[in-house]
């Protein structure tokens, strides 16, 4: 099997290239850009067949420069909610993954892609219909014009397109992203380096540090695109994330606990660690009022209706591994 990761050096991108790796895959053609070198990291000990910057491949893709691919697994994508500039965000998100659908289609190459929660935006409810879509950053909006396109034309499709709409990714391999990178990213490095964590007070009807998302484990978003690749039949749009919605307190728990194992001291419960000024609570930032989803939720009826019955890790489970991975690294 031959396949095409974009986003390669990326988290999930990364991650998923190893993914392929673990199951006997190693014909990769690897597609990012490098500018940001140190990434080339999180593809230390991969088995690729080729690589590509970005602004070199899609062109020769779609003159079948490549030979026969089987599939494109679609990670590459501007992911900076805060990047407000909304030509370079269409041009990246949008119109280089339309680009790719009609080259995808032409050649007969399935596509799996990375889509996001964020194109529900404002809404209360996380199902994958057009009703609940608000986004409220050009981000959303231009994952959420790329899946309507899709939803256009999968009655016609000739092969595979599936597209994955994730919510809160944590895991191995995001170091670059920056302030991008995950909440437990940051709390790990916040308690490594001031033996404290931050979070946010009370907003938007929420007590300290129980805005809740649905935190997914990057191994799991790995574990169900490796089995919709071995599943061509399941297309359409799936939110993925772990259908359960948990507080920000609990990343800090788990997050704290699993550093404090590692030193071989005790678990303590959250009361205790605010106590002990282990956990902060800092005003919510004027700059993200109206713009943050306080409540987010993966509703996975869709997903399970493809057969997929993947068993997620919670946050305690995911952050303990998490823990340790980045512990290995420092």
């Amino acid at each position: 099997m031959r396949v095409v990761v974009t986003g390669a050096a990326g988290m999930i991108g990364s991650n998923i290239v190893h993914g392929l790796n673990a199951i006997g895959v190693d014909d990769i053609i690897a597609v990012d850009d490098l500018t940001d070198g140190p990434k080339y990291r999180n593809l230390l000990g991969a088995k690729l067949s080729d690589y590509f910057d970005r602004s070199e491949f899609y062109p020769r893709f779609a003159k079948r420069e490549f030979g026969k691919v089987d599939a494109v697994l679609h990670e590459g994508a501007c992911s900076d909610t805060m990047e407000h500039n909304g030509r370079y965000m269409l041009d990246t998100n949008y119109r280089c993954s339309k680009d790719l659908l009609d080259a995808c289609q032409a050649q007969g190459t399935r596509l799996l892609y990375a889509s996001s929660a964020a194109t529900y935006g404002g809404s209360a409810s996380f199902r994958e219909e057009p009703e609940f879509e608000q986004p409220l950053n050009v981000y959303g909006y231009s994952k959420l014009l790329f899946d309507n396109v899709v939803r256009r034309m999968l009655p016609t499709a000739t092969t595979q397109v599936a597209g994955f709409r994730y919510f809160n990714v944590y895991g191995p391999r995001e170091q670059h992203k920056g302030r991008m990178a995950s909440v437990a990213f940051h709390h790990y490095n916040q308690f490594r380096e001031t033996g404290r964590v931050k979070l946010f007070g009370p907003y938007g009807g929420y007590a300290a540090g129980e805005q809740s998302r649905d935190f997914i484990f990057v191994d799991d978003v790995v574990a169900v695109n490796l089995w919709f690749l071995q599943h061509p039949q399941a297309s359409g749009i799936f939110n993925l994330g772990s259908g359960r919605a948990q507080p920000f307190n609990d990343v800090a728990l788990a997050t704290v606990n699993a550093a404090r194992a590692l030193k071989g001291e005790p678990a303590l419960p959250l009361a205790a660690m605010v106590q002990q000024g282990l956990v902060e609570y800092v005003d919510f930032p004027a700059a993200l009022v109206g713009k943050y989803q306080c409540f987010t939720q993966a509703d996975l009826t869709r997903l399970r209706a493809t057969g997929c019955q993947h068993a997620f890790a919670d946050v305690a489970t995911g952050v303990e591994r998490y823990v340790a991975w980045l512990a290995r690294q420092t």
